[in-house]
């Protein structure tokens, strides 16, 4: 990415007081802020760069970075913020080349971070029932991610099962995970790993305990992340009075192999 800015980037305009906005920059179209200029004044310019809108302010301008495009995807549902997305693909283990399903797309934020991680050998497959749902997760990942020929978008009830087997993670963001613990299974392969993002107590504990009374998961853990920005100015260093506490729980857990059938003379309680 290191080249100057051109058509179809995203770009991330920083006015004085730090308010962030985000655009996209096409041929032929105006960029309308507190003010406004042409996209293709922008083609051409360094990161980094500051420009002069026709109102006369001044914007610094940058490609967003994962943490700055999050907040300000276009959504009609909730996104996974990058304080828990961070934590999901560690504790998912996803990395290049890695087969990973995730369930609920959402406005396509996860997806993003999922194609970014499996690079362009591994694979992403995605269900979604709902429609609209979907189809702004494509136009996000087209307009913010770019060509994605790694990644499947399947519009259907993942509940109802999932067409592929031997994956390495599963990731659910739906409101009973639970439920799709048997579809889960068969599709993860021994020893990888299934990751839940569930808001409320109430779900993580339905959750836990499903995974807790099968013997095909194992490692059951389930945590929180809670971020807090610390300020630095002059003599005035302390945290700021706002902080990112909670969001929503991760529950974390492993696929075990089928335990191979004992003959009758091994049984415990045979002599």
């Amino acid at each position: 990415m290191s080249r100057p800015l051109t058509e179809h980037d995203a770009v991330l305009f920083i006015d004085r007081k730090a308010r962030r906005y985000l655009k996209l920059l096409r041929r032929g179209q105006k960029i309308i802020i507190r003010g406004e200029i042409r996209s293709e004044e922008l083609f051409g310019l360094e990161e980094g760069s500051r420009v002069k809108l026709s109102s006369g302010e001044t914007f610094l301008v940058l490609r967003p970075t994962y943490a700055d495009l999050v907040p300000h995807l276009p959504r009609a549902a909730q996104v996974i913020y990058p304080k828990d997305t961070g934590p999901l693909l560690v504790w998912g283990d996803v990395r290049a080349g890695a087969t990973v399903i995730e369930g609920g797309v959402g406005a396509g934020a996860l997806t993003i971070a999922l194609l970014r991680a499996v690079g362009p050998q591994g694979r992403v497959i995605s269900y979604e029932v709902r429609e609209d749902f979907a189809a702004r997760a494509r136009r996000n990942v087209e307009d913010f991610f770019g060509p994605a020929p790694q990644w499947e978008l399947k519009v259907r009830d993942l509940y109802n099962g999932f067409d592929e087997v031997g994956v390495d993670t599963v990731f659910i963001d739906v409101p009973e995970p639970a439920r799709a613990l048997d579809v889960i299974a068969r599709a993860l392969r021994p020893g990888g790993v299934f990751a839940a993002y569930v808001p409320t107590a109430l779900q993580l504990k339905e959750t836990v305990e499903a995974l807790q009374q099968r013997n095909d998961f194992g490692e059951v853990e389930s945590f929180e992340v809670m971020l807090r920005n610390w300020q630095a100015k002059g003599m005035s260093v302390r945290p700021v009075h706002r902080m990112v506490a909670h969001s929503a729980f991760i529950i974390v857990a492993r696929r075990l192999a089928a335990a191979p059938a004992m003959a009758p003379d091994a049984m415990p309680g045979r002599e």
